[in-house]
């Protein structure tokens, strides 16, 4: 017999059925026993006879969480016992057969509530059981719908999904790599990327012109509510042949659109949405930021806006990781490949500080959700760039690769990257991106589950070439 789902049973009344499930709940009625069986789909009543038999005595009838299958037949409630409160409320599974595939063991924490005052250490070892939470379950199921509207709505406008390399090299972009030994060429490593910057202004150069992918990135940072410590995703894109409005516009088409067909109870406070300079922005609300939403109560409110017109330098500090050769003045507001406002590149050889760049970052409800710019793609700009944040020769030449290209005929382009994890944290209202995360790092950048990092054995550390030097206490 073929498996039926929770929700199909509803036009199957009449029927007899095959489900296979979880026991979200037991109520024990006498000789009559109530479960609810929860599936992919939701969740379904059944109503177990005791029998009288002592193989089909209430001592075989599961307990939460058991893992069973069962046959029965699919009868309509009576109308003082429906339940519009689910899908399926106005049916029942008549239970003819109950099988137990999987017990399971009583639970470290509940599943039945929200989950957020149950610690964090706790619901990341058990991920996989923090994840039925009905609230964990719908948020991952949201971000399956959200990536599979944003692939099919670039795809159909012809953009080109391109999967760029995890291991790559290590290149002084911004904020710190992960580092990974070379088993074949010892004592040289790989970085994994940042971010795949350099690799889609390549496929510029390439001549693609429209870029998209769902791009994992890897960033040593401390984390936050907002940020997630080690790995997270991010739409990446790049066009080419556009200008600053070209992108603002394309972006804000593809959400306003997923807004309205996956989260309809949401509404946008303005549209179009609205373009800030920076400047203007920091003096209003003292933040690049702000959070426009004109009723801050309301969780269904999404206040999108752009803040433009960044400063494309800052003064270098000791803590900026851009560091050059320590003796630079400047250091990029955002990254170092982002073009001069036309206006002010005269500006670059006289007053810096003054220069605009072509910058643009997506805020969302007081959440900077994403950045983009149009990038330079002229090699003595980008040249002029390096040397005003101080890059040595030496780090010049670990962008050699980018600048070669330039030279065989490189279009004007630029892009987006926003972050899936912020951007579905705010528009579902999370406290932090892990809600939205199946598997993410704790705050203290341990791994769920598995709990990396760890440590390696002198067996791998010989083959790779390392020892380790023990830090001084």
């Amino acid at each position: 017999m073929k498996r039926t789902l929770a929700t199909e049973a509803i036009d199957t009344v009449g029927q007899e059925v095959k489900l296979q499930g979880w026991v979200n709940t037991r109520r024990d009625h006498g000789k009559i026993t109530f479960l609810d069986l929860r599936d992919r789909s939701g969740i379904i009543q059944l109503v177990v006879a005791d029998s009288g038999n002592p193989r089909d005595s209430r001592n075989q009838i599961p307990g939460v969480e058991d893992v069973i299958e069962v046959v029965g037949l699919v009868k309509d409630r009576p109308a003082s016992m429906a339940n519009p409160k689910i899908p399926t409320g106005a049916v029942e599974i008549e239970v003819k057969k109950l099988t137990i595939i999987s017990k399971a063991r009583e639970l470290p924490f509940p599943i039945d509530t929200d989950g957020y005052d149950i610690n964090e250490e706790v619901r990341s070892k058990y991920r996989y059981l923090d994840i039925r939470r009905p609230r964990m379950n719908r948020n991952l199921r949201m971000r399956s719908k959200a990536v599979t509207f944003i692939r099919n709505f670039l795809t159909n406008r012809d953009f080109v999904e391109v999967e760029t390399p995890i291991l790559t090299k290590t290149t002084p972009e911004g904020a710190r790599d992960f580092i990974v030994p070379s088993r074949l060429q010892k004592g040289k490593f790989y970085a994994l990327p940042q971010s795949p910057q350099q690799y889609k202004q390549l496929l510029m150069v390439a001549g693609l012109e429209r870029y998209f992918q769902i791009a994992r990135c890897f960033r040593d940072e401390d984390p936050r509510k907002d940020r997630a410590y080690g790995e997270f995703t991010q739409l990446d894109m790049e066009l080419s042949f556009v200008t600053q409005e070209d992108i603002l516009q394309l972006t804000e088409e593809m959400f306003s659109t997923m807004v309205a067909e996956l989260f309809p109870d949401k509404h946008i406070s303005q549209m179009p949405w609205p373009r800030l300079s920076h400047k203007d922005v920091m003096a209003k609300y003292g933040t690049d930021k702000p959070d426009l939403r004109k009723d801050k109560g309301d969780p269904n409110e999404l206040a999108f806006s752009w803040t433009v017109d960044f400063p494309l330098f800052t003064e270098q500090s000791k803590e900026d990781f851009y560091y050059g050769s320590g003796k630079a003045k400047f250091a990029p507001s955002h990254h170092m490949f982002t073009a001069p406002h036309p206006d002010d590149i005269a500006l670059l050889d006289t007053d810096p500080l003054k220069v605009r760049g072509l910058q643009h970052d997506l805020v969302l409800n007081g959440f900077e959700v994403g950045g983009g710019s149009i990038r330079i793609h002229q090699p003595d700009i980008q040249n002029n760039v390096f040397d005003l944040i101080g890059f040595t020769d030496k780090q010049k030449a670990q962008f050699d690769h980018m600048l070669t290209a330039f030279t065989y005929g490189v279009p004007p382009h630029g892009g987006i990257a926003p972050g899936i994890d912020r951007l579905l944290m705010t528009i579902l209202g999370e406290p932090s991106i892990r809600e939205v995360m199946a598997f993410p790092a704790s705050a203290g950048g341990a791994t769920s589950v598995m709990n990396a990092p760890g440590s390696a054995s002198p067996e791998q550390l010989i083959e790779l070439g390392i020892s380790i030097i023990p830090q001084k206490k």
